[in-house]
């Protein structure tokens, strides 16, 4: 391999990873929130257990977060600095803005309430975790806006003298048409992240013994839990899909190479059939047999049945005559198989959600009695016995989603202006990329090792017992009461 690669490799190692914690986190502040507000409205003791039982696991993903997501940036210094120089005006706007707003937003409100469970009235304190949610949301908004512009640049024009993209139209690039259907899309795939690490820890719990008691103290915690999770799951499964589907038709109009690719389209078709599972030659250009969906290709694509769908074979003819000699297809295998596994993790997940919530109708989690008794019974057994496996489906869902998005622009960095090849540091040479690659792969390692055995430890360990002051049961409701709370 030579630097390109390698450097390719590095960043894509740490951005995968990096991304395990994001979903999560966006996700998972947006349901604490939830649950808090629910508890100040009923004032209810489980949802404030549940609210800090969650709480607890949403920081400590938070903060790996945080260190993770610290090498991105410099990497782009280190290893791209050609990219960066071509760039740097653009991106310079969108991501110090998340560093500068977003992001001490999220830190400032989320360090409020850390600290202010028995310092700041009920109301304060609840406003303080839906501004720090709010604050990762807008950091997500900043980072994909920054991305889109390399999917498609808008708002420039390159100076001949530098020949570098400098900023025109601020408005434009957060406006990006990719944004905007980027953004719903990572947002509902970050609460269907969410809703199934919910789903995990609680069908855990409730699998442990089925048969306790409705008012159990545990029992009173997870079953509000499970029924946010499957909700949460089927809901943003759907939206999902709906976003997807509408991301699909831009990228089709911006980048038709990716969507040909996706399908490994190599001669224009229309209609265009969608193959759910294609056997081929090793190189990927021929194939030898395929379950196909007729027309679903032309109507992910364009919206209609007949669209359509331009293949890899003319679109390198016309790149070949806009941009001069070279390939322009991505990795094919790749780019196909990330596309499909991407759509059916998602749909997995959210399927297993609607099977839940047929399964907990009737208020059954509420009387285990009840819920364990019968064919259905065994199935709700079975079922919270898996529900802390599909945890790995969302994850795995967004990983591919990413590769499908980032692989599938190559061989360009910003499409259409830049090429990957042209954007690595000149200066960095095999030897130091091989380091840099080793250290952090070990480093991530690590990382990983410290956030599995906590997540697995607090998330078994239960929600704390709490027990309220004198005088919170005539006084829970009261919004300007202060938090006094003892573990």
């Amino acid at each position: 391999m030579d630097a390109v690669d390698l450097a390719r490799w590095q960043f894509a190692i740490t951005t995968v990873y990096h991304f395990l914690f994001v979903p999560l986190t966006i996700g998972l502040s947006l349901l604490v929130a939830v649950l808090q507000t629910r508890w100040y409205r009923t004032g209810r003791p489980e949802y404030l257990r549940a609210t800090k039982f969650w709480g607890k696991l949403f920081l400590i993903n938070f903060a790996m977060g945080v260190v993770t997501g610290i090498v991105q940036e410099f990497q782009f210094g280190m290893n791209w600095s050609d990219y960066s120089r071509f760039v740097g005006d653009i991106f310079g706007a969108p991501l110090a803005i998340e560093g500068l707003l977003a992001f001490f937003l999220e830190s400032t409100f989320l360090g409020l309430w850390i600290f202010g469970w028995d310092r700041l009235p009920k109301r304060i304190h609840l406003a303080t975790i839906w501004l720090a949610s709010i604050g990762t949301v807008l950091s997500a908004y900043f980072i994909l806006a920054a991305n889109s512009w390399m999917q498609h640049p808008v708002g420039y024009t390159i100076n001949p003298e530098t020949n570098r993209a400098e900023l025109t139209d601020f408005v434009a690039v957060l406006t990006n048409s990719t944004t905007l259907v980027a953004f719903p899309h990572t947002l509902t795939a970050c609460l269907l992240t969410a809703g199934a690490f919910m789903l995990a820890v609680s069908g855990w719990h409730l699998a442990r013994n089925p048969r306790r008691d409705g008012a159990t103290a545990d029992r009173a915690v997870f079953v509000p839990s499970m029924k946010l999770a499957l909700w949460v799951v089927v809901i943003s499964g759907a939206l999902v899909a709906i976003t997807g589907d509408l991301q699909a038709r831009i990228m089709t109009e911006q980048q038709p190479m990716k969507m040909a690719a996706a399908e490994a389209l190599y001669n224009t078709a229309g209609p265009a059939s969608f193959s759910l599972l294609t056997i081929g030659s090793l190189d990927g250009s021929q194939e030898l047999w395929s379950l196909r969906v007729p027309g679903l290709l032309s109507f992910m694509a364009t919206g209609s049945l007949d669209g359509e769908v331009e293949g890899i074979n003319d679109l390198q003819t016309q790149y070949a005559l806009l941009y001069g000699p070279g390939d322009y297809s991505p990795n094919i295998a790749t780019t196909y198989w990330s596309f499909r596994l991407m759509i059916g993790l998602g749909l997995l997940v959210a399927a297993f959600g609607l099977v839940g919530l047929w399964l907990t109708r009737k208020r059954r989690l509420q009387h285990p009695q009840v819920a364990v008794a019968g064919v259905e019974g065994r199935a709700l057994r079975w079922f919270w016995r898996l529900a802390p496996w599909m945890f790995a489906l969302p994850l795995l869902a967004n990983t591919f989603g990413w590769i499908f998005t980032e692989l599938g622009r190559q061989p360009w960095t910003v499409f259409g202006m830049l090429r990957t090849a042209d954007s690595v540091s000149p200066e960095v040479g095999v030897g130091s990329v091989v380091i840099s690659l080793a250290v952090f792969t070990v480093l991530y390692g690590v990382l990983a090792a410290v956030e599995g055995y906590l997540m697995v430890r607090f998330a078994k360990a239960g929600p704390a017992p709490v027990e309220a002051a004198a005088g919170q049961d005539e006084d829970a409701t009261d919004p300007d009461r202060p938090l006094t709370f003892a573990y």
